[in-house]
Formats: C-alpha cells, sequence, structure tokens
C-alpha cells in the first residue's frame, strides 16, 4: 500500500513551511495566488488527500451530528450550555464530523415532534444536551433512524447512553465543606425533580447534612424554578435565614447573591454561599463562588467518543457514564464558630 502524502512532504517538495503548505490548501490569507496554485498542482499530482476527504470515505455517512438542546437552557451565549455545545463541537471537529445545532422549541417537544434534522436525514447520529420530558427523551431514544446519546442528565430508562458528572457526590463534598466550617443552619437552592441533575444534587446535600447529625427542616429547601419546560429562575429569600446556602448551580448562586445584596446582605461577611459547575456567567456577579467544577472537556469527548463507537457499530460502554469532577475552593465561604 502506498505510503500517504502528508503537508510535510508537499512543503519539502516546494521549499516551504508546513503551514504555508496548510493557508494554501485550506483557501486561507497569507499567501500569494501564483504560489497557492502551485502549491495545489503539486499536490494534487504527489496525490495528496485532505483528512476531511480520507475520513468521509471512511464513514460513509453525512459526516454530520446532530446537537439537540432544549430553548430553556439557552439565554444567548452565555448559557452554561453554550458552554457544553463548544466543546461537543471541538471533539466532532477533531473526528471530522460537522456538528448541525437544532434548538428545541416547547411545542415540538409537547408534541414529540422529532428534531427536523433527523426527519431530513440530515445526521448520523444526535446528542441531546439538557434534559427532556420523559416522553420526549424516549421519543427521540426510538426515532429508529440514528444512534442518540443524552448529555448531562439522563431519564429513569436506564439502557438510555448518557454522560453525566457526578451531582451526588459533588454536592455531598460542598455540605460537608460547609459543615467543617462551622455551618450547622444550611439551605439548598434548587428545584428537586426539575432535572434529574438537580435532584442527585439535592440527595448528595441530604447525606452530607444526614453524616453530620444535623436534621433537615422542610423550609431549608428553597425552590428556584417551578418543575416541567420553565426553566425561569425566581428564588424568594425567606425570613429565617441560615449560615450558609448550598446552590444547585453557580448561575443559581450569582442570582441568589444579586437578591441577597438587594437586602444589605454580603457574602461571605454575612453569609456563605457555595454554587456547582465551576461557570462564569458574565455581567452577574464578581463573588468568587466556591464551587464544583463540571469536567465538560471530559464529558464531551466522551460522548462524541461512544456516539462514534455506536454509529460505527463497535462496542462501547451502555448505559450512564459519569464523569467526576473536584471542587474549587475560593472567597465564598466564612469560618464561623
Amino acid at each position: 500500500m502506498a505510503k500517504a502524502v502528508k503537508l510535510e512532504d508537499i512543503a519539502r517538495r516546494i521549499g516551504v513551511s508546513n503551514v504555508t503548505v496548510s493557508k494554501a490548501l485550506a483557501g486561507k490569507s497569507g499567501v500569494s495566488e501564483e504560489l497557492r496554485q502551485r502549491i495545489k498542482e503539486i499536490a494534487e499530482e504527489m496525490g495528496y488527500k485532505s483528512v476531511s476527504t480520507q475520513k468521509a470515505k471512511e464513514k460513509k455517512g453525512t459526516g454530520n451530528i446532530g446537537v439537540l438542546i432544549p430553548c430553556r437552557f439557552v439565554d444567548g451565549n452565555t448559557s452554561f450550555y453554550w458552554a457544553i455545545y463548544q466543546n461537543v463541537v471541538t471533539k466532532l471537529q477533531a473526528k471530522g464530523y460537522y456538528a448541525i445545532l437544532e434548538l428545541l422549541n416547547i411545542e415540538d417537544e409537547e408534541s414529540l415532534v422529532l428534531p427536523k434534522m433527523i426527519q431530513d436525514a440530515k445526521v448520523d447520529g444526535i446528542i441531546v444536551i439538557g434534559q427532556v420530558r420523559n416522553e420526549y427523551s424516549q421519543c427521540i431514544w426510538n426515532n429508529g433512524s440514528v444512534p442518540t446519546i443524552f448529555l448531562d442528565f439522563y431519564d429513569t430508562h436506564m439502557e438510555y447512553d448518557t454522560i453525566i458528572t457526578d451531582g451526588y457526590y459533588g454536592m455531598y463534598m460542598l455540605t460537608d465543606y460547609l459543615v467543617k466550617m462551622g455551618h450547622k443552619k444550611i439551605y439548598f437552592v434548587g428545584t428537586p425533580l426539575s432535572t434529574s441533575s438537580i435532584t442527585d444534587r439535592f440527595f448528595g446535600y441530604q447525606k452530607a447534612l444526614m453524616e453530620n447529625g444535623i436534621t433537615m427542616e422542610p423550609h431549608w429547601l428553597v425552590k428556584d424554578r417551578e418543575c416541567g419546560a420553565n426553566q425561569d429562575l425566581a428564588v424568594n429569600i425567606p425570613d429565617d435565614l441560615p449560615t450558609a446556602f448550598a446552590c444547585n448551580s453557580d448561575y443559581t448562586a450569582n442570582f441568589l447573591v444579586s437578591k441577597l445584596n438587594e437586602k444589605g446582605l454580603s457574602v461571605p461577611e454575612d453569609l456563605s454561599v457555595v454554587g456547582f459547575d465551576n461557570y462564569l456567567y458574565p455581567n452577574l456577579s464578581n463573588l468568587q463562588l466556591t464551587t464544583y467544577e463540571v469536567e465538560i472537556d471530559k464529558m464531551a469527548e466522551l460522548c462524541v467518543k461512544t456516539l462514534l463507537r455506536k454509529i460505527n457499530r463497535k462496542d462501547y460502554v451502555k448505559g450512564v457514564q459519569i464523569i467526576t469532577g473536584h471542587m474549587v475552593i475560593k472567597d465564598s465561604v466564612k469560618m464561623i464558630k
């Protein structure tokens, strides 16, 4: 079998750098038209095949992967889910695939309408980022056209293939840290059952309290949204304040801090707060939150790897796969006696 021609082979033949050859073949600026034409002619003469061309032949499909995100989880370019999407796109490009993004509106989700990219046979597989209704996840899973994988949520049907962070253990660690910092009255901010992620984090919070001999009172649960399609945040600051809040996400934590500031309360001087994600939301708060970092890059990498193995009918790990993160200690928790 003939050896594949590389960029460096063409560069050596012409007497230019690899970067110059790459720019010329990709149609980028920085190369004169005369030199660009010569490089293309030599590349063709030598039998050069681009990596994307070779991978397209290997795939024998559309070369596209669909990414579906519910509209309620995206807010301009500041959403945590945009960060996940960008990481997924990068991983797909490294494998020679293109990503096609489609936002799922509430009406299509409730009516169980398949994404247009599936209906039009535009993709070889689909990644669903962010919790959808149980009925819709089942509809997507059983679409019968392309392999599917879920990212950052799971459903009660454990046969679904999904990648999640360790929300249970992460919030357990954060709550235990608050206790070790002297806090005994810790409120959880989040709405259990609104997403699988928040539910896991709530149970992790409860486990830490129980192990430390602390009994959770009913009013220690402060909901931040309604269950269902509407995910708009709405946090009511209780009159009976704790010494610390454990929030289900950094977004909720920043939202809470702004509400506390409106009441003349400061973090961490008056109250301590922890978040979850370690994702910086622009224009919300300059507070350095103690949090649990979600390894977005590793989640995206495993998600793409698993889906491509499914597409190519290779063995893969089925069911729920968990990527563990780590705590990040910052400035939002005060030691109390």
